[in-house]
């Protein structure tokens, strides 16, 4: 641990660039990307729609106030009395919802409201699991960079050491060229490796929703690598929003039926008011009934019926993708956490080790170049190697804790 901090520390104290840069946890990462968010803007005004829906679900008819005047004429005989000869109504009309139909149109709406919550839910959860990812992406895309060019500022002070060589005579010319070709190979990897750098670090920013993309200096630490939990798959599937959210769409679904099942019952439109006829007040009541006989809602039950076992389909399907998703995670964590202390460590320990010792002889004797150089090359494979494991490690833990449902 402290090698690795020691080795990747370096090139920030070398490079004056990186002074004064912010300082960016994963932390941060995820709490910009969640601050303000537009797609979680568009998740919370469907959370008001829906909410404005309950509201005019849960509202009775409107009463209908009808105004009837009949058997006016102007002039003729025999001559014509107003008061006498017209007919005028005054009533009011109300519909009367039968079966229910007011308190399932608020349950429907009700569920609407917790589909759209989970909605909202299952996208912050996307949006830090890709913001994860892709500060980890970022941090070992840096990691490499800083590796490489701690490289070739070492290797710089063995072309050095080489250049004194030859003009003291003590070394071959082409011994130069070679260690010139090496540097120059190494520089054209640390280029690359730093392009590949800025093009994470513009990837996080833009998962983060960021319009502007400036230099920062990554805080956490590759190797500070979270140890996932094995969860059991029944507790997966309760923390899971995906899950939640197919379950939702079921009873969502039953909902709905029962509504369409209630629109089959008719509404009466009951009237009461007034009328004068030939100079008479009486009192006017009616009833006006649909009969249900071609009309029954057929079609609607029908569809609602179908979107309710498609419904508890797709809980089959999400509970299969799920627990597919997790044992693939599950593996994948398992085998890079392995590869990583059982091998690559060990493997990266002896490749320094190996490259010290043939420094140190070359140095003394001035002997056998081409080895000396393969220990380069090897010991700065192996360093590669390493850092690109932890990232990978760092984004297989995200995608694990995505897959078991504990991300925040």
């Amino acid at each position: 641990m402290r090698f690795f901090l020691r080795t990747y520390a370096f090139p920030l104290m070398l490079t004056p660039a990186l002074l004064g840069q912010a300082r960016l946890t994963l932390a941060d990462a995820v709490a910009q990307a969640l601050k303000d968010n537009p797609l979680l803007l568009v998740a919370s005004a469907h959370i008001s729609a829906a909410e404005g829906l309950r509201k005019q679900a849960g509202l009775s008819p409107n009463p209908r106030l009808i105004v009837q005047l009949e058997n006016t004429r102007f002039g003729g005989s025999p001559p014509f009395s107003y008061p006498q000869d017209t007919a005028t109504y005054a009533f009011v009309a109300q519909t009367v919802e039968t079966g229910g139909k007011r308190t399932r149109r608020v349950v429907l709406a009700t569920e609407g409201i917790r589909s759209s919550e989970l909605d909202m839910q299952l996208q912050r959860n996307q949006i830090v699991g890709r913001v994860s990812r892709a500060y980890w992406a970022a941090a070992g895309g840096a990691g490499v960079r800083d590796l490489l060019q701690e490289e070739v500022v070492n290797f710089d002070r063995v072309v050095q050491f080489h250049r004194d060589r030859v003009r003291e005579g003590a070394a071959p010319e082409v011994d130069l060229v070679r260690i010139e070709v090496e540097r120059d190979r190494l520089a054209s990897l640390a280029r690359t490796a730093a392009e590949e750098a800025e093009l994470s670090r513009i990837a996080l920013f833009r998962e983060m929703g960021k319009l502007e993309f400036p230099p920062v200096v990554f805080a956490d630490a590759l190797e500070q690598v979270l140890e996932v939990g094995p969860l059991s798959f029944d507790q997966v599937l309760e923390r899971r929003v995906e899950m939640t959210l197919a379950r939702q769409a079921v009873e969502q679904g039953r909902a709905n039926l029962r509504l369409q099942q209630a629109h089959a019952n008719p509404d009466p439109d009951l009237q009461l008011g007034y009328e004068r006829i030939g100079g008479f007040d009486t009192l006017y009541a009616a009833a006006q009934i649909p009969l249900p006989i071609r009309n029954r809602n057929q079609g609607q039950i029908e569809a609602a019926g179908a979107e309710l076992k498609a419904a508890e389909s797709s809980v089959v399907a999400t509970e299969v993708a799920i627990r597919s998703e997790l044992e693939s995670a599950t593996k994948d964590y398992e085998s890079r956490r392995k590869l990583l202390n059982e091998t690559l460590r060990t493997m990266r320990d002896r490749a320094n080790e190996v490259y010290r010792i043939v420094d140190a002889a070359y140095r003394e004797t001035g002997s056998d170049l081409l080895r000396l150089l393969d220990a380069e090359r090897t010991k700065i494979e192996a360093e590669l190697m390493y850092v690109r494991a932890l990232t990978e490690l760092q984004q297989s833990a995200v995608a694990l804790e995505t897959a078991q449902g504990i991300l925040p």
